[in-house]
């Protein structure tokens, strides 16, 4: 176990997620397939979005920026985690560990905010739909994503800042396959307490204002989808909010539980598998998401395959 006070330019030590026995080897492979996944269908989203003008709409604008955050998040962590898996190094510089821990908690930040604008722009267009066009236009709607990219990279400076703070003098081992806010904290041989306190504070103003638009914006929607007189009206905007709503459910919980407990009941192997599931599996899930349940998009990704057949 290596013991020495960190500076700037010395290395942390990534243990990793997996060892070289053959079910790990199964495992990293396994992630390596999700990896590939996540990012051809996050990608395949961004340029379909792009390329069809009938998705030229504020809804799908705002699924554009997503993908490209997710796709952004699933960057910051595979490929290093991958490369050190691959060539047995495991050091990371405090400057590497600090960009990607810049990068991973601004996309978080900013995801959180995205979803709030996402879950307000179905609030619009459900309960007023005739106001849709003036309540939520294009330059609304470009000026609330840019001031979800600026809070989300306000809150990863901060963090960041705090990081590079502290001095490292225990050992310089992290248990875990990335850079994690929370992995560093048993490595600071100073008082950590004020920064967890901030941390926590990040975390209420990232995850509880927005969850509380978005639950605000569907019980408003829930209302009026329940009101409605037809079938069809009624289930197009279920199958829309459904979708939206699982991918909410399955991103806020895992980061809520990660980030909103106390440092001192976090365990290394809960960390890594919860990570894992918001940093890994959960870009995989959201284009999936959004493709199956979203007639739209797959009628957008059938003509743009039959254009690719006709070249």
């Amino acid at each position: 176990m290596v013991w020495r006070r960190q500076n700037f330019s010395s290395d942390f030590i990534l243990l990793g997620i997996f060892d070289h026995s053959s079910t790990h080897t199964f495992l990293f492979s396994l992630v390596l397939g999700i990896f590939t996944v996540a990012f051809m269908g996050n990608i395949a989203m961004i340029l379909l979005i792009y390329l069809d003008t009938q998705l030229h709409t504020p809804m799908y604008f705002l699924l554009s920026q997503l993908s490209l955050m997710d796709l952004m998040l699933i960057c910051t962590t595979v490929p290093r985690m991958a490369f050190n898996y691959l060539s047995g190094r495991k050091l990371i510089s405090l400057a590497g560990c600090g960009a990607q821990i810049f990068f991973y908690v601004s996309l978080l930040g900013a995801e959180c905010f995205l979803l709030a604008v996402m879950a307000y722009d179905r609030y619009v267009a459900i309960c007023h739909p005739l106001r849709y066009t003036i309540l939520m236009n294009q330059k609304l709607c470009a000026l609330m994503t840019v001031a979800s990219w600026i809070l989300g990279s306000l809150d990863g400076i901060i963090v960041l800042v705090e990081v590079l703070s502290l001095s490292y003098c225990s050992s310089l081992e992290i248990h875990h396959f990335f850079c994690d806010v929370a992995a560093l904290f048993p490595l600071s041989c100073t008082d950590t307490s004020a920064f967890e306190r901030l941390l926590f504070i990040c975390c209420v103003v990232m995850l509880i204002l927005p969850v509380s638009v978005i639950i605000i914006s569907y019980s408003h929607v829930l209302r009026a989808v329940i009101c409605m007189s037809s079938t069809e009206s009624r289930r197009k905007a279920f199958t829309t909010c459904s979708s939206h709503l699982s991918v909410v459910g399955l991103y806020y919980g895992a980061v809520m539980f990660m980030y909103m407990r106390p440092a001192s009941i976090h365990t290394p192997d809960q960390d890594k598998i919860v990570s894992a599931f918001y940093t890994i599996l959960t870009p995989m899930l959201n284009p999936l998401i959004y493709s199956l349940r979203n007639k739209e998009v797959s009628r957008g990704f059938q003509k743009l395959l039959r254009t690719r057949k006709l070249m």
